[in-house]
């Protein structure tokens, strides 16, 4: 699927009842992102905060694919979030994702301060980048696990001098991937495309984690 600015976003979902039951799935979530609660939130989810989230802030990925660093970080923070799930009544699956973008060739997480952001945005006007969401699914009583990881295409258009500075005024490039959200900036205007899950490019792949996460706990 593609989308661009102007047409809007199709945020359709197979999921609103994620059992199949109509009783929807208890997740605990392991992440800060305001973003991720509301996609799980906004297609039926009943979510949980994690007590306790690792700060990967100061990791690096080493000689690893980006599909692993992204999986290996989804893990990190699921498993964090599980050991204390443990020590009290476990409240339902671990859930743990992070995002990054690939642009040539280099791993790209959220800028660091404006500058950064502008530089990040400016690298990608014109060209092609991915973004890469990995997710981790955590059994609170065992160790099970499921890792995987989506992948979708983003193709950004030519900005304005005075559209980059106003958008850096926003300060909505904090804590994003990338330094941008996909549904703010074609809200905004912004010329982008894209070909893949609107929602992995927000954060978490909803029609994939409905899929296994069902498998996940049909098979308890």
């Amino acid at each position: 699927m593609v989308t661009q600015a102007g047409q809007g976003i199709r945020m359709t979902s197979h999921t609103s009842a994620p059992d199949g039951g109509g009783t929807a799935r208890r997740v605990v979530l392991a992440s800060t992102s305001p973003r991720r609660r509301e996609l799980l939130e906004r297609f039926g989810y009943q979510i949980e905060s994690a007590v306790m989230v690792a700060d990967d802030g100061g990791l690096a990925p080493g000689d690893v694919s980006p599909e692993e660093w992204v999986m290996s970080l989804a893990y990190l923070k699921a498993s964090s979030a599980r050991e204390h799930e443990r020590a009290e009544t476990p409240r339902g699956v671990v859930l743990g994702a992070d995002t990054v973008c690939v642009h040539d060739g280099a791993l790209i997480g959220k800028p660091e301060d404006a500058a950064h952001a502008e530089r990040i945005i400016r690298s990608f006007m014109g060209r092609e980048h991915e973004v890469l969401t990995g997710v981790a699914l955590l059994c609170p009583t065992s160790d099970k696990r499921v890792l995987f990881c989506d992948r979708s295409t983003v193709r950004l258009g030519q900005l304005s001098d005075e559209q980059i500075r106003d958008y850096l005024a926003t300060g909505l490039w904090r804590g994003k991937a990338g330094a941008y959200n996909l549904i703010e900036r074609l809200e905004a205007g912004w010329p982008i495309e894209f070909d893949g899950d609107e929602t992995s490019i927000m954060g978490l792949p909803m029609e994939a984690l409905a899929e296994r996460l069902g498998a996940f706990c049909d098979s308890d």
